[in-house]
């Protein structure tokens, strides 16, 4: 197998970064695309033990979680002081504590599935047949689910965390400045701090309802994942839709999928590092760092889109754009 080239991993590595945090199977375009292309791209780029390609797509899994610790960096420095704080005091009190821990339990079936089956899916179903099968089935589940979510489940009510409630100035007392002579500090402020500020106070409030989840909860979303194992199904996807059909909001769905995926692909690209040190990598060592780098930018500025995206919008684009493209694939592969 010749070495990966600069121009295949430029593509692959902006569509990866895009793919793995939209719900569309960063797996399943990395199988598809390439066979689509056809050529020397499919040779180059073919799923298999020990293949140059599968070692690179690890490195861009680690640049894509990379990606997501630094967004939401501040939130996990919450979250990781509240699971050592739990330590150290033998207690769950906060919601930070609890939502460390729900994190933590919602990782293990993913953590015991990938290890156990990683290579069977991978050597097995790596192939753009069944990887194109998959992304259509994707879509599927994706747009049924967001049927059932719209008309199925009540219009979540006011949560108490999410209401402002504004200060009132007291009554003046007897001889008091009237309002008009009274002299108002407003403290200068710049719009960006503001809308920091506002982000932060948002994502505090949304991992307060995030807590609330029960243990049983919290590790049957996780367990989505397990899924995202069959190239073509999206782990951010598949996980929003455990979040879904437990009621979480869009919102909140999208943030517990970020929340959780992060450990897990770190994880496990860093547990399959050895495969990026074996022989058959040097010659392509440039052009996977170079990919990866473009995977982990792209990704940054996919969740930056994403969380607002969610906060108003659904699922459906990204459910039809699937079928389409999953369906359309299994057309140009079966009159090959």
């Amino acid at each position: 197998m010749s070495a990966l080239s600069y121009p295949e991993m430029i593509f692959i590595g902006l569509a990866q970064g895009v793919s793995e945090l939209f719900p569309v199977s960063s797996l399943g375009h990395s199988v598809v695309l390439p066979a689509l292309i056809g050529g020397q791209w499919a040779s180059d780029m073919s799923m298999g033990e020990h293949s140059p390609y599968l070692a690179a797509l690890v490195a861009m899994h680690v640049a894509c979680a990379v990606a997501l610790v630094i967004f939401f960096w501040k939130d996990w420095m919450r979250v990781i002081a509240g699971l050592f704080t739990s330590i150290w005091h033998r207690e769950v009190r906060t919601p930070d504590q609890r939502l460390a821990w729900l994190l933590v339990l919602a990782t293990i079936p993913v953590g015991i599935a990938g290890m156990l089956l990683d290579k069977v899916m991978t050597n097995y179903l790596g192939k753009p047949l069944p990887a194109a099968a998959f992304l259509a089935i994707n879509g599927i589940v994706l747009y049924t689910v967001e049927r059932l979510h719209r008309r199925q489940l009540p219009a979540p009510e006011p949560d108490p965390a999410d209401v402002v409630w504004p200060e009132l100035d007291p009554e003046p007392g007897p001889g008091a400045a009237s309002p008009t002579q009274r002299t108002m500090r407003i403290p200068i402020v710049s719009a960006e701090a503001v809308e920091r500020a506002a982000e932060q106070d948002a994502a505090v409030t949304m991992d307060r309802r995030l807590a609330k989840l029960s243990v049983k909860e919290a590790v049957g979303i996780g367990a989505f994942q397990v899924l995202a194992l069959l190239p073509g199904i999206s782990r951010s996807g598949i996980t929003m839709v455990g979040g879904l059909l437990r009621g979480l909001r869009h919102e909140d769905a999208a943030r517990f999928a970020f929340l959780l995926i992060a450990p897990v692909m770190l994880g496990a690209g860093l547990y399959k590092v050895p495969e990026l040190l074996q022989p058959g990598m040097r010659a392509s060592l440039g052009p996977v760092l170079l990919g990866s780098l473009l995977a982990g930018i792209a990704a940054y500025v996919s969740v930056r889109f994403l969380t607002r995206y969610f906060e108003t919008r659904t699922l459906y684009p990204f459910a039809i754009y699937c079928i389409v493209a999953g369906l359309g694939s299994l057309a140009v592969f079966a009159f090959r």
